[in-house]
């Protein structure tokens, strides 16, 4: 497997799927990309393709997750195809959960907590999911400028956020100041639940870019694009 140079983004592709080749076909390096939704979005599921695509094209990765343990991230990796155990036995994937491994919530982790720890500084991509939980009682500035300081110094940070959840003018300030920003939306149409994804900022992107990617995800078959939706 090759290694991903920084300076050319951080490719996602995957063979089962052409979310790539809608959505810019790399992650720009030292960029911060942000995935906002309500509840319910797909924001951890954008991330678990996005994670499962960089590792299996040669980047470390480094998942924080304030949704699920350690092993039941793991397993609902497993439950839609996406196999990384062997990612994790050789130090390419680290995940971090905030109730451990078990139900057990470890208490007090910060932001600063993450980006001093050994795990992140070594990795090319960092995601946060989601920045709602860790950004409580922190200074908005003070957060913002630590993502840009710890993007600078060579990372992608991905970091999902749902707007009710967050003060308005922080969210928005996170947006103004990313590379990436996308847009998770639902509805229903006769009868059934379409997801879209909407591509509201790309900079730096390496391929062609689609404004709006419909999408959906099959147990076992992972992540799918809506060719029918995309736009």
């Amino acid at each position: 497997m090759v290694e991903v140079p920084e300076e050319d983004g951080f490719n996602f592709e995957l063979d089962q799927d052409s979310l790539a080749d809608s959505m810019g076909l790399k992650l720009p390096s030292r960029s911060l990309m942000v995935v906002t939704a309500e509840v319910g979005g797909g924001k951890s599921l954008i991330c678990q393709r996005l994670t499962f695509g960089l590792l299996e094209n040669g980047a470390k990765v480094v998942y924080v997750t304030n949704e699920l343990t350690t092993r039941g991230w793991i397993e609902q990796m497993h439950s839609i195809g996406y196999w990384v155990t062997d990612h994790i036995k050789s130090g390419k994937l680290l995940v971090v959960s905030s109730f451990g491994t078990v139900a057990e919530e470890v208490e007090n982790v910060t932001i600063d907590d993450l980006f001093d720890s050994e795990g992140l500084k070594v990795s090319d991509v960092i995601i946060i999911d989601s920045l709602s939980e860790l950004s409580k009682g922190v200074n908005a500035t003070t957060l913002l400028s630590k993502l840009r300081k710890f993007c600078s110094k060579g990372h992608t940070v991905i970091v999902t956020c749902d707007p009710h959840q967050m003060d308005a003018d922080f969210v928005q300030q996170l947006r103004a100041i990313s590379e990436v920003a996308l847009d998770l939306q639902t509805a229903i149409i006769g009868g059934a639940m379409t997801r879209t994804i909407v591509v509201t900022r790309y900079l730096r992107a390496a391929g062609p870019l689609q404004s709006t990617i419909g999408w959906r995800v099959e147990p076992g078959m992972g992540f799918i694009v809506d060719i029918t939706a995309v736009s």
